[in-house]
């Protein structure tokens, strides 16, 4: 037996099947990731399965101006924000000169992406002064407190520890039996806190009494007034409330103490506040990690830049040395405390953890926050709708009808054309067509990929695409037969040829895909991204699928013999039979004959 040439893998032609179960098993891999993860269909865009649109009023801040430049920065930012619980194909883009409109897909987590988008304002980290539980979580203590000093509540609250240790925090609350009591205690201590300057001191923690020897600082002391307005709104401050939630800290200025409120499970805290020590666009990078060598769990990252990192060491260093509550930063997104973690040591080097009772959400919802909370501009909320999908549903209906004549049609040409590989051909695009479905009904739960109409229209495109491969195979295979090859040696030489035909045309077409999608946002996105996806999976499907089926089909009488309906029919195509001589016989020498002879 002749071993095959140079070139030519024995394997490929002798051992097909191996190729046709690795797809298959791929298929039924995926077709049960599917049905296990509970996701079945493809998760729709606004476009086709309506969402929320949310429209933002630009307000200019001190330092900045409404224009082009901060107005395109606001939408960056806003993009990568709501985009960053996932590739959720969500609009962000302005209208006129200072209102942005965001669009939310439904499927996606809309009432956090909403929260997100319409908490507009500066991120700061601000020195935490004083706290309490709010409201109903504020339980007066049994025996009070015979001084009216705040004691440590018996029910912690989970903390975060910005270091390498992972630990858990008890916050300082106010208990006192009676509300007269309470109030006075948090004046005491909002006015020691005060007096103790923009970075409290361990001599300012209070303690209810006046014994504090802080030298007051000049805002401080300048600002009497000031103090006792901030210690009577901490006073009458109750956070369950969503109309004093919305109002604590909303107009607080950088450099100026406030009060805020915060949440931490079900509960809700009050604060004062601090002048910011680190604004949030000092924050270079943050990410939600899961601690794999510790038991700390989920903890978000922080990375700091040159003037971020030593703001932050030199605040971290002073709170270090103070009690609870005093040894705690705010992170204060809008006026709300999103989170308050405490710290143990000064922190250098510019990065640093937040851990404590994240789940995966709560970090990642953090991280996110911390990554994209700084706007040049504040941005009020004007409207929030809800976008119905029965147009959207009308132009899918239309595009599906579209789809399915333009398939037919293909079918139709490749049935006529090609008669019995036809069936290769569509057999290829059904396993084409369950890869796809299934690996986008898999993108929307895993990266929020949302299937809007272009994405639909890049999918109908596909179809041209990867019948365009099955061609380009089949005629290289029938120019072998019209060469006079039979079908086995010519389903093996076609390959090579036909092969980087289609590399070549597919790396076009991805190549289109891939500076599409980079360039442009929103809706032609979600086309790119089909159009790269299908292209892919035809290399896929050409490889592991239409080769390996054609070389299986080549050991078949039908197709081999050339039957006339196979479409591979010698005759149809033209093939010439072969040139043969015709042997003349041997006779007597040539030379005059005898007419009598004769």
């Amino acid at each position: 037996m002749a071993a095959p040439k140079k070139g030519r893998s024995a394997s490929a032609q002798s051992k097909p099947g191996r190729s046709l179960a690795l797809i298959l098993i791929a298929i039924v891999a995926l077709t049960g990731g599917m049905f296990a993860s509970g996701h079945t269909t493809p998760r729709l865009g606004i476009d086709l399965a309506g969402g929320t649109s949310i429209t933002l009023k630009a307000k200019a801040d001190q330092g900045s101006a409404i224009n082009k430049a901060n107005m395109d920065t606001a939408v960056d930012i806003m993009n990568r924000r709501v985009n960053g619980l996932g590739v959720s194909e969500a609009e962000v883009q302005t209208q006129g000169n200072d209102n942005i409109i965001v669009n939310i897909p439904r499927g996606t987590n809309s009432k956090e992406a909403q929260q997100q988008v319409g908490t507009t304002a500066k991120l700061y980290f601000r020195p935490v002064l004083a706290s309490e539980p709010s409201g109903a979580a504020a339980s007066p203590s049994p025996s009070g407190s015979p001084t009216g000093s705040p004691t440590t509540g018996s029910s912690p609250k989970p903390g975060s520890s910005p270091s390498a240790s992972a630990s858990t925090g008890q916050k300082a609350s106010s208990s006192s039996s009676s509300p007269t009591a309470s109030a006075t205690t948090q004046g005491r201590a909002v006015t020691d806190a005060l007096k103790a300057g923009s970075t409290p001191s361990p001599s300012a923690t209070p303690t209810g009494g006046s014994s504090s020897k802080a030298t007051p600082s000049p805002s401080a002391s300048a600002g009497g007034g000031d103090t006792a307005k901030l210690q009577a709104q901490y006073a009458a401050l109750d956070c369950t409330k969503p109309d004093d939630r919305a109002k604590a800290g909303n107009n607080a200025k950088p450099g100026e103490p406030t009060i805020a409120c915060g949440k931490v499970g079900k509960n809700y805290y009050k604060y004062v506040l601090g002048p910011a020590a680190v604004d949030g666009t000092e924050v270079k990078k943050a990410q939600a990690v899961f601690d794999t060598q510790g038991a700390s769990g989920w903890q978000v990252q922080m990375t700091f830049n040159s003037t971020g990192a030593k703001k932050f060491a030199d605040i971290t260093g002073e709170l270090a040395k103070n009690q609870a509550p005093q040894n705690e930063f705010g992170i204060v997104l809008d006026g709300e405390v999103v989170s308050s973690p405490y710290v143990s040591q000064a922190i250098t080097g510019g990065q640093a953890e937040i851990s404590g009772s994240f789940t995966q959400q709560d970090a990642q919802s953090l991280a996110n926050m911390l990554s994209y909370g700084a706007l040049p501009l504040s941005f009020q909320e004007q409207s929030v709708t809800t976008v119905t999908a029965a147009l959207g549903g009308q132009q899918l209906h239309a595009g599906l009808l579209a789809g399915a004549i333009g398939l037919a049609l293909v079918v139709l040409y490749l049935v006529i054309y090609y008669r019995g590989l036809s069936l290769v051909a569509m057999a290829s695009l059904v396993v084409s067509a369950i890869l796809t479905y299934v690996i986008m009904s898999l993108l929307g739960p895993t990266i929020g990929f949302a299937l809007n109409l272009p994405a639909v229209c890049g999918a109908i495109v596909a179809i041209g695409i990867t019948a365009d491969s099955f061609i380009v195979y089949f005629e290289r295979i029938r120019d072998e037969i019209r060469e006079g090859r039979s079908l086995r040696p010519a389903v093996e030489r076609a390959w090579p040829r036909a092969r980087r035909t289609v590399l070549v045309s597919d790396f076009v077409s991805f190549l289109a895909a891939a500076v599409l999608f980079i360039v442009t946002v929103g809706k032609v996105q979600g086309f790119a991204f089909t159009l790269g996806l299908t292209t892919l999976l035809d290399v896929v499907v050409v490889f592991l699928f239409t080769k390996p089926l054609m070389t299986l089909l080549a050991r078949r009488p039908f197709f081999a013999n050339g039957h006339k309906w196979s479409g591979l029919d010698p005759k149809s195509l033209g093939v010439k039979p072969p040139l043969r001589r015709t042997r003349r016989t041997a006779g007597p020498a040539a030379g005059p004959v005898d007419p009598k002879e004769a």
